[in-house]
């Protein structure tokens, strides 16, 4: 069985994780502690929030600052065009910051958002049907 394990740098982890928590995700309290939560995205898929001193410890530069550039675009798939809107509104009231603006091609519906930490985050709702390209 594959997993993935994506690895974000945060500033507070209390902060993240009602963040995150707000937002209807929950944590592996195995692999979180003090400087880190394992955020469960699906059954084999995890992020990994680490306080920014403990991630500097599996890099070989530095912490990219989020203020002066995107390091990586993490797009969850979700289930309605309700849920991107309703998730969007959530984030923004937890004090995450609107990203993009809402982005509509009929069969495909998003959004996207920053983190409390500046990380990009993508919700998309694809249509059952889409259209063949």
């Amino acid at each position: 069985m594959r997993m993935i394990f994506v690895n974000l740098p945060i500033k507070d982890v209390a902060r993240s994780k009602a963040f995150f928590s707000g937002l209807g995700f929950s944590f592996n309290p195995e692999y979180s502690d003090e400087s880190t939560l394992c955020m469960v995205v699906e059954q084999n898929i995890f992020v990994m929030l680490m306080h920014e001193d403990r991630f500097k410890g599996f890099l070989a530069g530095e912490v990219s600052d989020t203020a002066k550039g995107t390091e990586v675009l993490t797009c969850l798939s979700v289930s309605s065009r309700k849920e991107v809107d309703d998730t969007l509104a959530r984030a923004l009231e937890l004090g995450g910051k609107s990203w993009l603006p809402v982005m509509d091609y009929g069969f495909m519906y998003g959004c996207s958002f920053q983190d409390p930490d500046g990380h990009v985050w993508e919700l998309s709702y694809m249509e059952p049907q889409a259209p063949s390209a």
